[in-house]
């Protein structure tokens, strides 16, 4: 009778275990954790200009020389030549070019190198060209073009007309997507004749293009490394809490805790990096799209 009474007692006992405790701690190494989101394709890459467009970003016609009998005594001027080429540009609807110190300083140097080395030509004979020279000078582009006259003009406005009427010069004045200019002119002996020599720099600064925002890239790329790291807590946390025994309660709860937390700090993260990838993405495309505008 005592056993009967022994064993229905632990049954008893082993019943309101299993009823009372069993749901807590069987419920404990059931994870209930919210979703653990992924991060969406890699970042648009920013276009650079390829090789094969670089003629394209350096607009050179031949030089212009007019050479007269008669030579007027007169004075041509860098505002003077500025000013009868945004007449021209204003005569056919287009926006006036604005002076830029680096361009004057690189048609300067221009002026002076040929009659320094005796050369008329858009190329010097150690092979500089616009381009270089526009680098040299600080001068940072996308679009860049330069013109050239030698002869005894006798104003700044017979100058301009004399490039007008040349398809090539003409081009050049007339573009629309050039927004500034500089300008050098000089009288000088060249080929033992005294001459004026002219030049043009015409550009289209980089800053039309707005580049993308590289702090946020950089964001990016910490944000991942971050991501990257909870990775590897949320994997360990988890193979831990899986090993733990039942009657661990205290450690798995903690345990259960921690990784749930992780795991909201993760998805927090990952929809931060979505919002950063998507507005450096818009930025990238943006400025994609205006460059190759440019370059067409």
């Amino acid at each position: 009778m005592k056993k009967f009474l022994f064993s229905l007692l632990f049954l008893t006992l082993l019943g309101f275990f299993i009823f009372y405790f069993w749901p807590k701690i069987g419920g404990i190494f059931t994870l209930q954790i919210p979703e653990i989101k992924n991060l969406p394709q890699k970042i648009e890459e920013v276009a650079k200009v390829p090789e094969v467009v670089q003629e394209e970003k350096e607009i050179s016609p031949p030089p212009l020389k007019v050479i007269r009998e008669e030579k007027p005594e007169v004075i041509l001027t860098k505002e003077g030549i500025i000013e009868w080429t945004n007449k021209q540009r204003e005569k056919y609807g287009l926006a006036p070019l604005k002076e830029n110190q680096l361009l004057n300083k690189s048609a300067l140097a221009k002026v002076e190198d040929m009659f320094e080395n005796q050369y008329f030509s858009h190329y010097s004979p150690s092979g500089e060209g616009v381009s270089d020279l526009a680098k040299k000078f600080g001068y940072d582009f996308l679009l860049i073009g330069e013109n050239l006259a030698m002869g005894n003009f006798s104003s700044d406005e017979d100058l301009v007309l004399a490039w007008m009427e040349s398809p090539g010069h003409r081009e050049n004045i007339l573009n629309e997507k050039y927004q500034e200019i500089g300008v050098a002119v000089k009288k000088g002996i060249f080929e033992r004749k005294e001459v004026w020599i002219a030049v043009q720099h015409f550009g289209l600064p980089s800053s039309f293009c707005k580049k993308p925002d590289l702090s946020l890239k950089e964001k990016i790329e910490e944000n991942e490394k971050q991501i990257l790291e909870l990775q590897k807590e949320l994997s360990i946390l988890r193979s831990e809490i899986r090993t733990l025994r039942r009657w661990q309660r205290e450690e798995v709860l903690r345990k259960i805790d921690q990784y749930n937390e992780l795991v909201l700090k993760y998805n927090n993260l990952i929809e931060e990096t979505k919002n950063l990838i998507d507005q450096y993405n818009f930025q990238v495309n943006s400025f994609n799209q205006c460059l190759s505008q440019v370059l067409q």
